[in-house]
């Protein structure tokens, strides 16, 4: 399923802030992206009625089996783009910056050979 950039990028930093935190409320998103609180507010009603993501009683997010696909995807293209531009001289954080703006329109076919070519030249 084929799901919007901004929510992707959502479903990308639930995951990341659940590597570091022992769980996720809508506050800590607002905070990583400077979103404001009712924005990020409506973005998790969508997230949820898309059943992507779960939020408790004590406002608790985590990402269900569908978000955890799309948030790892995402995450992957990030770190791997990134990686590349890196390699290729770009400061990190500019690097880091047009990998998050071309993770979601890079299509799977590209996406895999430029995986396929940095494996490949890792090994060498």
């Amino acid at each position: 399923m084929k799901i919007q950039e901004s929510a992707e990028n959502y479903l990308e930093t639930i995951l990341m802030l659940s590597k570091k935190q022992p769980y996720v409320r809508s506050i800590d998103i607002a905070n990583e992206l400077s979103f404001s609180k009712p924005s990020v507010s409506v973005a998790m009603k969508n997230l949820r009625a898309s059943g992507h993501i779960l939020v408790d009683d004590a406002g608790h997010i985590t990402l269900t089996e569908a978000g955890l696909s799309v948030a790892s995807a995402v995450l992957e293209r990030h770190k791997v783009l990134s990686q590349m531009l890196i390699n290729l001289g770009v400061d990190p954080e500019i690097a880091s910056e047009d990998a998050c703006r071309i993770e979601h329109v890079i299509s799977s076919e590209s996406f895999e050979a430029i995986k396929a070519h940095i494996e490949q030249h890792a090994h060498n």
